[in-house]
């Protein structure tokens, strides 16, 4: 099969073999992979992948099942899915898990159903599972145009939280209103920390800046606020105030989606099960909509990841995998 290769940072197209499937997986022919940072880190070296995972590049995928294990009968030849993966994204074919596949929403495209799994996984993991966000609370999502931001925007909407967003231009601030935001904050010319601080703190904030944010973060949370830290694009190492931290009886968190084991308490297949009683019903009635902002062909994949590392997408940026085998 076609897939990409990624040597000394460089992706080109190659024939590798196809993947066999075990007893509990199936195998999914891709229409398209979803372009993730955490791809752009591993290009370069920098986040390897998990033991026994794939070492080609690629954390979700939509497509078309043409096989099953042994012990698989929720799912069957022919069912369009998308699904969460430890690597292998970027390629005609992938073996997985059955219980990180999430059928096709109605009314969402097989293509723009690539870029559901991370998203929404990692949105119900974090403000769901662990932030335990509640009806009118007030959730600042960092990058609220990425696409991240862009579906936690609209399922804390729908939990009936009030949404504060941060990105650096009025258009992006535009689409985060659009999808429901309610403080909009320009990171370029204004200190999130004292806007939050002026409607009264933020109960719960997603970041995915890091060690940059984490003194700010800490000053805009309310008295019992979370902070999930769920990336590093500012930085790994930065200074905690614990008295201030103390004294708002506040609580940091970290997670990571890719490391966790398929099965067993806070695994894939947890976080998944829990994505599709939440999440799935909301995508096939319209009250979620994936946000894509381009798509590229397989061959083009250093396109896909300049154009996520420019800063300027909004929403996913999407691998178009048919035709690849």
């Amino acid at each position: 099969m076609r897939a990409i290769a990624c040597h000394d940072g460089e992706m080109t197209v190659d024939d590798v073999p196809t993947p066999t499937i075990a007893d509990n997986e199936v195998l999914v022919r891709v229409a398209a992979a979803g372009v993730n940072r955490a791809d752009l880190l591993q290009r370069r070296g920098l986040y390897p992948p998990p033991p026994g995972a794939s070492d080609i590049l690629g954390l979700e995928v939509s497509g078309t099942i043409t096989d099953v294990g042994a012990h698989i009968t929720e799912f069957r030849v022919g069912d369009q899915v998308c699904a969460l993966l430890s690597g292998g994204g970027y390629a005609a074919f992938v073996a997985v898990p059955a219980v990180q596949v999430i059928p096709l929403p109605s009314g969402v495209s097989l293509h723009d159903a690539a870029s559901l799994p991370e998203v929404a996984c990692t949105v119900v993991s974090n403000l769901v599972l662990t932030a335990h966000l509640q009806p009118g609370e007030t959730l600042l999502i960092h990058g609220g145009s990425s696409g991240i931001g862009t579906h936690a925007i609209q399922l804390a909407k729908h939990l009936g939280a009030r949404v504060a967003v941060t990105a650096r231009t009025p258009e992006k601030l535009a689409v985060c209103r659009d999808l429901g935001a309610d403080i909009l904050i320009n990171y370029a010319d204004q200190d999130f920390a004292a806007v939050i601080t002026e409607v009264g703190g933020a109960d719960v904030i997603l970041d995915i800046i890091g060690a940059r944010y984490l003194e700010s973060n800490v000053a805009a949370l309310t008295t019992g606020g979370r902070l999930v830290i769920i990336g590093m694009q500012g930085g790994i190492k930065g200074e905690l105030n614990i008295a201030q931290l103390l004294a708002k009886r506040a609580s940091v968190a970290g997670t990571t989606l890719r490391a966790r084991p398929t099965y067993g308490p806070g695994s894939k297949a947890e976080v998944v099960a829990a994505t599709l009683d939440l999440t799935l019903p909301l995508l096939s009635d319209g009250t979620i909509k994936p946000v894509v902002d381009s798509t590229f062909p397989l061959a083009d994949a250093a396109e896909a990841h300049a154009r996520l590392d420019s800063g300027d997408a909004i929403g996913k940026v999407l691998l178009i995998v048919d035709g690849a085998a």
